[in-house]
């Protein structure tokens, strides 16, 4: 007898046990067959071998961690709002080892959530438009509200736009869902010439739509950036020219909100090519309190930490796997 008074054949016994259940889970959770198939190789029965897999579970033998994406947002939403205490984030949970496509279209989803739960009748609504505006107004669920205006933040005159609609047909998609007004602003995204711009703005037609832009109950919009994975529309549709990308690099911009460029520090002022951009005055995203940012994807990074640190929004909906980049993100030192 051994000093625990257990004999050598039980132990043999259940370590013969063990060894087999080790065999049943391997084939259960590693190579994916069923209690069926295992059955069938290891000449079992199927009641046999769910068995061996709960004895492999509760022995130890086995152990299961389950990812709750859900829980790991509200851990990284409350560091955002921590370190950015101005801030309501809304971090969206992706699958393990998603693309960012699926990113995009869960946090496209949850936007469109998230603009019907605060839209009330009589609001004006500001959208920047862009690939991520474009996925979030195919993501919308079809609701009546009364009395609703939507207004283009920034002008999208350009030959290929012109030709393709993306601007207008997403605009006209938002407004069509809640059954809304489209404010459309048809003018260049970017005037030759910054005295031509200023000429225009002093048209009453044109100054209305300011006006509204200014009037905006909600914000809507996203980050561009140059190194997303999906280039932001200003940079794939032939917006800006070589010089007007150099000119950007040399005068630190990192990002843009409705084609209005800004620094690391989220400071927009002095940028040459702001002064012919149709987009509003960033200050208008610090002054209205429901401006929503919805950004995705790890190329925009850089671009969201430094509208964060220009407090260029009251609301975030992030990707987790984006959000923690930009918890994790490093400025490069100033030279």
């Amino acid at each position: 007898m051994t000093s625990d008074n257990t004999s050598p054949e039980t132990l043999r016994q259940s370590q013969a046990l063990s060894l087999q259940a080790v065999q049943v889970a391997r084939l259960y959770y590693e190579q994916g067959l069923t209690t069926e198939a295992i059955a069938l190789e290891l000449k079992l029965s199927r009641p046999k071998v769910s068995r061996l897999l709960t004895h492999a579970r509760k022995s130890g033998l086995v152990e299961i961690r389950i990812h709750d994406p859900e829980g790991e947002a509200q851990g990284l939403e409350a560091q955002l709002q921590a370190r950015y205490p101005f801030l309501q984030a809304q971090v969206v949970g992706v699958p393990f080892g998603s693309s960012e496509a699926v990113w995009t279209e869960r946090t496209a989803t949850a936007a469109a959530n998230l603009l019907s739960s605060v839209l009330r009748p009589g609001v004006r609504v500001g959208l920047a438009w862009g690939n991520t505006l474009n996925a979030v107004s195919r993501a919308l669920v079809p609701k009546a509200v009364a009395d609703i205006t939507f207004v283009q933040l920034n002008g999208s005159a350009n030959a290929v736009d012109f030709v393709s609609g993306f601007v207008t047909e997403t605009l006209l998609r938002f407004a069509h869902n809640f059954s809304a007004r489209a404010q459309l602003f048809p003018v260049p995204t970017f005037f030759d010439d910054p005295a031509t711009k200023q000429a225009m703005w002093r048209e009453r037609s044109v100054q209305h739509v300011l006006d509204l832009q200014e009037q905006s109950d909600i914000l809507m919009y996203s980050v561009g950036s140059h190194t997303a994975h999906t280039p932001s529309h200003v940079y794939s549709a032939g917006y800006l020219s070589s010089s007007d990308l150099n000119s950007l690099s040399s005068e630190g911009a990192v990002g843009d909100i409705a084609t209005v460029f800004y620094r690391a520090d989220g400071s927009h002022q002095g940028i040459s090519l702001n002064a012919r951009a149709s987009g509003p005055d960033l200050t208008l995203m610090q002054r209205v309190q429901e401006s929503i940012c919805v950004v995705s994807g790890l190329g925009k990074a850089a671009a969201l930490h430094a509208a964060l640190q220009g407090q260029l929004m009251h609301r975030l909906i992030v990707d987790e796997v984006t959000a923690r980049a930009v918890l994790d993100f490093e400025p490069p030192s100033a030279k």
